[in-house]
């Protein structure tokens, strides 16, 4: 699926921005489940009611279509979308509506939680490998290819001694709300960015201190 050199962007068709997560309320608020987060904010600045989501007619995922507010113009079109399998199993519905809304890697983001940055941290990149993430991992194998943007969200590690499956599946402490909060409407910022002007300037924007 070959696209334009990092950094540059096709300029025709929508794009698709998925979020990262577990299905179902037992997990809505893990670290682990940060991605779903930002794909509700985003689907709220796109015009969704309360951020919902409707059911994809494949059945694997939810997704919300809309246009960026851009004015002098109708702005481009996102659809955002989340899974409904569980995070090592996130390939699945991503490449389906990769081939339903006819996406190619260079209009594809995939928001997900990063355990090399802190809490309230975001970068973006495109490419790379999965640096041990289940949910990148299955989606690299089912599009045959890495090559699509990312959004990190930064989480942190576990202090101690704990184990980081029991730590990513925690539910974040009230006293992370207010850090959640900003890095999540971050997030949004930088991917409206990304897609109307490109990686280069994004990054430059959002990879200071947060």
């Amino acid at each position: 699926m070959p696209g334009p050199a990092a950094g540059e962007t096709s300029a025709a068709g929508p794009w698709l921005v998925v979020g990262l997560g577990n299905p179902g309320p037992r997990y809505a608020a893990n670290r682990h489940n940060v991605g779903y987060l930002v794909i509700e904010a985003m689907s709220a600045e796109l015009g969704s009611p309360r951020g919902q989501l409707r059911a994809h007619k494949s059945g694997r995922a939810d997704v919300y279509e809309g246009r960026l507010g851009i004015p002098g113009s109708p702005g481009p079109r996102v659809v955002t979308g989340r899974g409904r399998t569980f995070m090592n199993e996130s390939g699945g519905p991503v490449a389906t509506l990769c081939d339903f809304y006819r996406i190619p890697l260079d209009r594809l983001i995939v928001v997900h939680d990063e355990l090399d940055l802190d809490l309230g941290e975001v970068r973006l990149k495109r490419g790379g490998g999965d640096n041990g993430h289940n949910g990148l991992r299955s989606i690299r194998a089912a599009l045959g290819s890495g090559d699509f943007y990312r959004i990190r969200m930064g989480i942190g590690r576990p202090q101690g001694r704990q184990d980081v499956a029991t730590f990513v599946l925690s539910d974040y402490r009230r006293d992370e709300a207010d850090r959640l909060d900003t890095q999540v409407a971050r997030a949004v910022d930088a991917g409206v960015m990304l897609i109307t002007q490109g990686l280069a300037a994004t990054q430059n924007r959002f990879h200071g201190s947060p």
